[in-house]
């Protein structure tokens, strides 16, 4: 185990197992007084149980022989086999005190010290046989053969002692002298004031308490923002002064209380690596465990609702996904399987991943068990899609088990992790690809919490939009408009440093106007582009105005507008108003900037299918010397000029051309491929202009002269015959017609070496 964790768990074992001996000394004290019921005996037990089995977990062995002895003596009491006399409370006393001397001897010296306790776990196990006959002593002090012995050696690895921590402990040992009776205030002072450095350190918080006090804090911010709104309205210094103040005090304070509601995902994943030890070697599988954002904080209530279906997710992957170390090696796999776990903040949501290397979900099997099993009739089995056929797997009752065992095969599972998650406004996707690997991806959204937002106007309207999908901001008057701004297949792009920006308009999305009004505005006027990025994928918000950041409150969404899915909660501003926080995944997806194609990948779609997808490319066709029919990747294409030719000049014995401020060198793809020619572009009819294909890579250009520009075409396209000439990668079918794919870096090697300097 990692060692700062030991040390963490080590740390709650010790606050936790002092205020529980504190309330056990209590109990006990009132039993004494009479209160002998069930509920008191029930909590005293819990408390050594407790100790006993965290002790064990932690390898604090010592701690937990001791604890077990007394953990054996309560349960008789509490079973009613022994009576709670004054004997038995006293003996429970010395025991408390016993516990408590070890946990400070963990504390001050990472050990449990080397304590002899053989008389007093000789008293207990007396008490067990004969409770009546055992000498009584004074409630709550030590007598002198029970008071713990001066130290004595520690035990070798030959023999450790084990006898000490049997129920029935060993007693061969003789009684050890007593210590000076001037120690043992001493002792305890130090045992007091080292327990009060530790357990009085730190105070236990209901989380309703905690709900409460954020709710309240909300509240402030809110008030907050309306004080700063309005005190820049007023030329008074003194309430500028204040306000500022509060400002001040109210982030501290709102950084407090969020801080005491965090905890980071590692918290809850740190269990995980015994589970996954445990459950691999009962199913003789060789599992490797990785872990990613582990730093990620959530909500304390968000954190103890997922606990549970991770857990059951992680053992499903085990025993579903992972196969045997033989039938991984029979598929070229390493022996030993990969489980990691992800945790990472994308747009104003918590994202967890659990991915497997393994089998896969098979959508054909997935069929025939639900078919079996009752779960789909046979004519809704055959009207479902892929990708519906998988999400069986959430269906009640349903299980691709074999047999029913300890692990799996119930049917009662993945319905419970789906409802769980859903109960907290999360959802759950599958991603699968058949022999290969599984991804369970939980969306957590946004639930009452305090972010910093952006604040952004549409059609009169205020929005936020959360800081962690923002990228930057860009202003474009109406010159950069028509210069910069292009439309592709008829969607509005604008190229913001060499890469095609997709553009989407507020307004249009949320049917405030049409997209022709949209684009006529545009055109018109300056326009403002908030660059977001929505699941890797980059896309420009078109805005009316965009005002400044603010920490805002966030406000679920009732259940009627949670099907909205351009929004992911509100807040309300400064001003009193309502403002709505735009969900940055669900308005790609609704303005389409996601395609298709890609959404389907990011639901679980059949990889075969998202493969010949991603396949696909768009070309620019065009003409070399003659009828010589070539093809360019589009995306190696910057622009495509018409260029007069009387504009060429020459520089360093090399045709240029003066190119948006920069010297443009111009190269003749003919003169660089077979079978082409070496003529100069002022040759020919000098009355038509040079086709010029503009290629881009960081802040370095040049243009590509052609014959002619023909088409741009999208298709899937294989190289069926390679080429071992310059200029030339391949050829390959392109319209039912033979195209040269065109080598762009080798013409620029042979052309313009220069380019590729840094």
């Amino acid at each position: 185990m990692n060692e700062e964790i030991q040390k963490q768990l080590i740390k709650d074992h010790l606050i936790e197992s002092f205020e529980g001996l504190e309330q056990f000394d209590d109990l006990l004290l009132a039993i004494e007084e009479g209160r002998n019921d069930s509920d008191t005996l029930n909590k005293i037990f819990r408390v050594i149980h407790t100790i006993k089995g965290t002790s064990g977990c932690l390898g604090l062995n010592k701690l937990e022989g001791v604890a077990h002895v007394g953990e054996n003596l309560l349960s008789q009491v509490r079973e009613g086999q022994i009576p709670a006399t004054k004997a038995v409370t006293s003996e429970l006393l010395h025991l408390s005190d016993a516990l408590r001397e070890m946990l400070t001897s963990v504390e001050q010296h990472d050990n449990e010290g080397d304590t002899d306790y053989t008389n007093l776990l000789k008293k207990l196990g007396e008490l067990q046989s004969n409770p009546e006959g055992s000498h009584e002593s004074t409630p709550g002090t030590l007598s002198a053969e029970t008071e713990p012995a001066t130290p004595a050696p520690a035990p070798t690895d030959e023999d450790a002692g084990f006898g000490l921590f049997d129920s029935e402990p060993a007693v061969e040992a003789p009684p050890t002298p007593a210590p000076q009776a001037t120690n043992a205030p001493e002792e305890k002072s130090s045992s007091e004031e080292t327990k009060s450095s530790v357990a009085d350190s730190v105070i236990r918080v209901r989380v309703e308490q905690l709900d409460k006090l954020m709710n309240l804090v909300g509240e402030l911010v809110l008030s907050r923002n309306q004080i700063l709104q309005y005190s820049g309205q007023f030329q008074d210094d003194s309430l500028s002064v204040a306000a500022q103040r509060l400002n001040i005090i109210t982030t501290e304070l709102q950084e407090s209380v969020m801080k005491a509601r965090m905890q980071p995902i590692g918290n809850v994943w740190s269990k995980f690596p015994r589970i996954v030890r445990d459950l691999s070697g009962e199913l003789g599988k060789k599992v490797l465990l990785k872990m990613e954002g582990k730093e990620t904080e959530l909500d304390r209530t968000i954190i103890e609702c997922i606990k549970d279906p991770l857990t059951h997710i992680i053992r499903n992957a085990i025993d579903h996904g992972l196969e045997n170390p033989d039938q991984r090696d029979a598929a070229a796999k390493d022996e030993t399987g990969t489980l990691l776990l992800k945790a990472f903040h994308e747009g104003g949501q918590v994202n967890i991943e659990i991915t497997d290397d393994g089998r896969g979900l098979n959508p054909a099997k997935l069929k025939e068990k639900a078919l079996e099993k009752g779960v789909i009739t046979p004519n809704h089995a055959e009207r479902m899609g892929e990708q519906e056929v998988i999400n069986l797997i959430f269906a009640p009752g349903f299980s691709t088990a074999a047999a029913i065992t300890n692990v799996s095969g119930r049917g009662v599972g993945m319905d419970v992790v789906k409802t769980n998650i859903e109960k907290i406004g999360g959802s759950i996707d599958v991603i699968t690809e058949l022999g290969r690997r599984t991804t369970f991806r939980i969306k957590i959204p946004l639930t009452l919490a305090i972010i910093p937002a952006l604040i952004v106007q549409s059609a009169n309207e205020r929005f936020s939009i959360p800081q962690v999908s923002l990228l930057e901001l860009v202003r474009l008057e109406e010159e950069q408009i028509k210069a910069d701004i292009e439309i592709i297949y008829g969607s509005p792009v604008y190229r913001l440093r060499g890469n095609l920006l997709p553009l989407v308009y507020l307004n249009e999305v949320l049917e405030g106007s049409t997209s022709s009004d949209s684009q006529e505005e545009s055109q018109s006027e300056s326009i403002n582009i908030v660059v977001l990025q929505a699941d890797g994928k980059q896309f420009g918000l078109v805005v009316d105005q965009i005002h400044d950041t603010e920490e805002i409150v966030v406000k679920p969404l009732s259940k009627q507008l949670k099907h909205i899915k351009c929004f992911a909660g509100a807040t309300i501003m400064g001003d009193g108003k309502v403002a709505l926080i735009l969900d940055v995944l669900g308005l790609a997806q609704q303005a389409s900037v996601i395609s298709e194609a890609q959404e389907q990948n990011l639901n679980g779609a059949d990889s075969n299918q998202a493969a010949s997808e991603e396949d696909r490319q768009t070309y620019l066709l065009f003409n070399v010397h003659g009828d010589g029919r070539m093809a360019l990747p589009l995306n190696s294409v910057a622009r495509l000029e018409e260029i007069p030719r009387e504009n060429i000049e020459t520089a360093s014995a090399k045709e240029v051309v003066q190119y948006r401020g920069q010297i443009l060198p111009l190269i003749r793809v003919s003169s660089h491929i077979p079978g082409g020619t070496t003529s100069t572009f002022t040759e020919g009819d000098n009355t038509l202009p040079l086709q010029v294909v503009v290629h881009t890579t960081g802040e370095k250009s040049v243009g590509l002269v052609v014959d002619s520009i023909n088409d741009i075409v999208e298709e899937t396209v294989t190289v069926s015959r390679k080429s071992d000439q310059t200029g030339i990668l391949g050829s390959a079918v392109i319209q039912d017609k033979v195209v040269d794919l065109l080598d762009i870096e080798g013409i620029l090697k042979t052309a313009e070496p220069s380019f590729f300097e840094a």
